[in-house]
């Protein structure tokens, strides 16, 4: 009988700690995406009533068309720059803010704002600072490649995209990589250098290998984040010029809700969806290896 009690007392405290958070996890993730993953064998245009099933037809639609894999290669390649260069500008600004400098809660606060802005906002923000300012600056002083706007191109609309994304991201990677650092010991550091280590030695042997957690964190979340951007896309460049920086989730965006694909649209969702989760567990998994052996 006492085990019974037990056992109902264990459910209960249960329910009533994890119940909540479990329900809305079920209910805003698990349903909409098994839900979505039935869409994807349907011809549904996303607003009428019909879901015609039509079974593998949007998967082979999706092999087939080259303009969604030129996005996803687009995306790849964007997420390749991004990320290495968020994450070692918001270590350097880490290092930055850790060291001796006077007013480091100022410069911390200062670092991670833009990572408070909306991404719509931020991205009508550079706009204008790409296509107004830096163009006045450019003519005014007589320097040729800043007195036209770098969204009217190909070439520097992308690497002005790469730039929001790392002005936006690196200050909350700093965060992380500030916890990364102040849980180093000091003892470690100083018996480092008591041995003769300079500092750049104490960094690379005794303080990067402690902060693999913060890699990981930091990689994890900045892969996933890049993969699924959309909201600065829009606002800064909307796909242009020619479509050259519409990136993977504008391209799903635009097939489900402009074309009214909606099946065709949640199947190139989908598939995006496993591509990040295979390379962000993939990093994290090596990286926890690594975490041990260190």
């Amino acid at each position: 009988m006492k085990k019974k009690n037990q056992k109902l007392y264990d459910i209960g405290t249960f329910l009533a700690f994890a119940g909540p958070a479990s329900f809305a996890f079920i209910a805003v993730i698990i349903v909409p995406f098994l839900y979505g993953l039935y869409l994807t064998f349907t011809s549904w245009d996303g607003m009428s009533k019909a879901k015609p099933f039509v079974g593998l037809d949007n998967y082979k639609a999706v092999i087939a068309d080259s303009s969604f894999w030129s996005s996803l290669g687009l995306t790849v390649l964007y997420v390749l720059i991004s990320v290495v260069l968020i994450n070692v500008v918001g270590f350097l600004l880490a290092l930055l803010v850790t060291g001796k400098i006077k007013g480091k809660n100022f410069f911390r606060a200062g670092f991670f704002t833009p990572n408070l802005i909306g991404g719509i906002i931020l991205g009508y923000i550079w706009q204008f600072v790409f296509n107004r300012i830096i163009v006045y600056v450019g003519k005014d002083l007589g320097i040729g490649f800043l007195s036209k706007s770098m969204l009217s191109s190909p070439a520097t609309a992308f690497a002005a995209l790469v730039i929001v994304s790392i002005w936006q991201y690196s200050g909350y990677m700093m965060l992380i990589y500030i916890a990364g650092l102040t849980g180093v010991s000091p003892d470690l550091r100083e018996a480092a250098r008591i041995d003769g280590c300079t500092e750049k030695q104490v960094t690379r042997h005794i303080v990067l290998p402690l902060m693999r957690a913060s890699f990981t964190i930091c990689l994890f979340l900045s892969i996933t984040r890049c993969f699924m951007v959309y909201d600065v896309n829009l606002s800064l460049t909307e796909g242009g010029p020619f479509g050259s920086t519409r990136l993977a989730a504008m391209y799903v965006y635009d097939k489900a809700f402009e074309s009214k694909q909606y099946g065709v649209g949640q199947t190139e969702a989908i598939i995006l969806f496993i591509i990040t989760a295979i390379i962000a567990v993939t990093q994290t998994m090596i990286n926890k290896r690594k975490e041990v052996e260190a």
